[in-house]
């Protein structure tokens, strides 16, 4: 923006640097935008808030509008003058996978390319003749950050750093070879060039992290930034190292990954990793075996940089919590599971708040538990058997929707809560009730995390074979739609053995914010209420616009949406809808990078079809097909936007 010294330019200046400015569209600079925002020298407006209205659901009165990224949703900037200026949003992608981007050493890469342990192409041989590497249909978990004096060639205005994770491959490319779970799951930073008059970013270099080093990377699914700029991944649906030699997707994985069935060890899957992005745009990662070995679907760091509220999405699921010894780091610290008190419910009318106590389930450091999980058989940690043993040596317990008894081995506590962390849990009494519990996230202000229940169903469920009686956690009914769960955070707690637990971060209780609401099926074939979340999944906050972004994974829309929910006005606005069959992914609210603000979206697995489809599918699919590269492509990107009034009056 223009230095200019001149007083109202000045005024403007102030009046814009509050404001969460989405990046403009290409015609409009910046420099336009202050000559039309003029102000008097009485005075300027200060920014006060942001709301978005809400856009329609698309219906096969228009078929386009369904089978790709259409936003029809506005946002508008309130000052406190009651002067307004409003943005029309609209949809802008860096790549669809299986484009060729730039390497930027002047060559082209595959975006969203499988690579195995030497970072060498993994090859799809399924049409004969047609032989390619493979690439993902579902990037997922992404972070928008910034790296101090970081310089990359082709960039003209500042870089800027996506890293983008990508979960899994729906199909090969014959349509027929389910490939889910089956390749090593990328990751990749991308630089990007920001215009410092628009905001815009445009992709320069596209960089594959290499995972070797981590044993490769399992279902990437959500992902976060911390608070001191790294992108926090995941690996969920932790492979039972039980049950291993008949897991023919984990198998299929090793052969990808190794050249070899039996290679990977299950044990090295279900962690977080941490990725770190260097000056040049390339990157090194590191993998936290501490924070316990679980389905990690999407990790939030609280801002003391030290307590971290991990998600969940597994059956019989539970809050896990992780105190680091040290701030900005993961590499040592403690690990509790909740224990959930009387009163549970997913009613956000009931106004019912939920006790949250805690166990403390021990503390490790990374290097010692990788040691152990490189060194131990399941069978030396604990026996698990799926009938009664007639043995009170034996406990009881319900892990991944299955009855079980085990028993742990002598001198085996910290080995199997840290490597066999749910039925360590069950064992030691935490609430293992939920299903599906997708993303988290924080409002730093009201000291609130939220927590996204995909489905309330199986074991929430009393009377499920799955559920646990007494255990806190059971509805009297499913609820397919789901809910956002409010956890409110604090002090002073102590877990339940009477010891001090180090952090200001604590959940401390849950109760319903948001619920979906399950249908009969409708004209168009949704089974939730398409007016309402569903089956929400990625959950980011912006404390800047007060406002909760959710990203459904719904089997119940037949178009998923991403949402915006204002805390304090209570108002929910879609914003976008996804192309039939695909899920809402990759959510990132970036307040503010260099004066500019983002909302990171992603999408996976376009027109992958359900029952949901029937009425839709015959005239979508030639559509999405062509749009998606066969349905094999999908979209990284961000929302952006344009003013559409000429000036801010104040």
């Amino acid at each position: 923006m223009s230095n200019t010294p001149l007083p109202t330019r000045r005024k403007t200046l102030q009046m814009l640097a509050g404001i969460p400015l989405l990046p403009l569209g290409a015609s409009t600079s910046a420099a336009a935008l202050l000559a039309a925002c003029g102000g008097s020298d009485g005075g300027s407006a200060e920014f006060k808030s942001v709301s978005f209205s809400s856009m329609a659901a698309p219906t096969l009165q228009n078929p386009a509008a369904m089978a790709t990224t259409t936003v029809g949703s506005v946002m508008k900037v309130t000052f406190d003058d009651d002067s307004t200026q409003s943005f029309n949003l609209a949809y802008q992608p860096f790549f669809i996978t299986g484009d060729m981007v730039s390497d930027g050493k002047g060559g082209k890469i595959l975006a969203g390319g499988y690579l195995d342990i030497h970072n060498k192409p993994i090859v799809d041989a399924t049409v004969a003749g047609s032989e390619r590497q493979y690439y993902s249909d579902a990037p997922d978990g992404t972070s928008l950050l910034t790296v101090p004096d970081a310089k990359v060639d082709g960039v003209k205005g500042k870089p800027v750093f996506a890293v983008v994770q990508f979960e899994y491959t729906t199909w090969a490319q014959d349509g027929k070879t389910d490939m889910y779970g089956k390749l090593p799951s990328p990751i990749a930073v991308l630089t990007l060039d920001q215009d410092p008059k628009t905001g815009k970013l445009s992709l320069v270099k596209y960089h594959n992290v290499d995972t070797s080093k981590v044993h490769g990377l399992w279902i990437t699914c959500g992902a976060s930034l911390s608070p001191w700029g790294t992108h926090l991944s995941s690996e969920e649906y932790e492979p039972d190292a039980f049950s291993i030699d008949k897991n023919s997707m984990f198998k299929a994985y090793s052969k990808n990954l190794y050249g070899n069935e039996s290679a990977a060890n299950p044990y090295n899957y279900g962690h977080m990793p941490e990725v770190f992005v260097n000056k040049d745009g390339t990157a090194s990662i590191k993998k936290h075996f501490c924070m316990g070995r679980i389905s990690h679907e999407l990790v939030q760091v609280m801002p003391d940089s030290r307590t971290a509220l991990m998600g969940d999405d597994a059956t019989n699921s539970a809050y896990f919590v992780f105190v680091a010894d040290k701030e900005k780091d993961l590499s040592a610290g403690t690990l509790y599971v909740a224990k959930v008190g009387a009163g549970f419910s997913i009613d956000p009318a009931s106004g019912s708040a939920a006790a949250l106590s805690w166990i403390n389930l021990g503390h490790a450091t990374s290097a010692e538990i990788e040691q152990l999980a490189n060194s131990l058989k399941p069978s030396d940690i604990m026996t698990v058997v799926s009938k009664d043993p007639e043995d009170t040596s034996f406990t009881k317990i319900v892990a991944n929707g299955k009855i079980e008894w085990i028993k742990i081995n002598a001198g085996m506590d910290k080995a199997a809560a840290f490597l066999e962390t749910h039925r360590y849990a069950a064992y030691k009494g935490a609430s293992m009730g939920f299903t599906k519990m997708e993303g988290t996230t924080v409002n730093a202000k009201d000291k609130i995390a939220y927590s996204a229940l995909q489905n309330c169903e199986k074991s929430m469920v009393a009377g499920d074979a799955s559920n646990v009686a007494g255990n806190g956690v059971s509805i009297p009914k499913q609820l397919k739609a789901g809910v956002v769960m409010a956890l409110n955070l604090r002090g002073g707690q102590k877990d339940l053995a009477g010891a001090a637990i180090n952090s200001d971060w604590m959940p401390v209780d849950t109760k319903a914010l948001l619920a979906g609401e399950d249908i009969a099926a409708d004209a168009l074939g949704n089974t939730g209420n398409p007016n309402k979340i569903c089956n929400p999944d990625n959950l980011k906050f912006s404390e800047k616009m007060r406002t909760l972004f959710i990203g459904e994974d719904s089997g119940q829309h037949v178009n998923n949406f991403l949402w915006a929910y204002h805390v304090d006005t209570k108002q929910l606005s879609r914003l976008m809808s996804i192309p039939a069959g695909g899920e809402s992914t990759g959510l990132h609210a970036v307040d503010e990078i260099n004066g500019w603000t983002y909302i990171m979206s992603n999408f996976q697995h376009a027109g992958d079809w359900g029952g949901i489809h029937n009425v839709v599918k015959d005239t979508l699919d030639p559509i999405i097909r062509k749009n998606y590269k066969d349905k094999a492509g999908a979209a990284v990107g961000y929302l952006t936007a344009s003013p559409s009034q000429p000036s801010l009056k104040g």
